[in-house]
């Protein structure tokens, strides 16, 4: 099934990160942004990781703030969901939850990458 709508396929789902510490968003079929297919394999290679500059637990755990959106291996977090399925922004008529959203991008799109 591939997906249908822009935000689903152009929007960040989550974000996860690799052993080097750097990060990458992932779209509603946790696939590289833009991908449309979701019964497509992805190589790992087609995500772009980038390391920021003060991304910390406590930002991470604001924008994983509903249940079961944070992810952690060894006691580190190593994935983040924005959403679920019950607040969704394209699946609702909800102004709220699109603030809801677009609030934690303004979060990440503020932060610096490393050098």
């Amino acid at each position: 099934m591939a997906l249908d709508n822009f935000f689903k396929i152009n929007f960040p789902y989550g974000i996860k990160s690799n052993s080097k510490g750097e990060w990458t968003a992932f779209n509603r079929e946790h696939k590289p942004l833009g991908y449309t297919n979701s019964s497509e394999e992805v190589p790992e290679k087609d995500f772009v990781y980038c390391k920021y500059k003060n991304l910390t637990e406590t930002i991470l755990q604001k924008l994983g703030d509903t249940n079961g959106a944070v992810e952690k291996e060894k006691n580190k977090i190593v994935k983040v969901f924005f959403y679920n399925d019950a607040t969704n922004p394209s699946n609702s008529t909800s102004k709220e939850l699109y603030r809801k959203y677009f609030e934690k991008l303004e979060i990440l799109a503020k932060l610096k990458t490393l050098k």
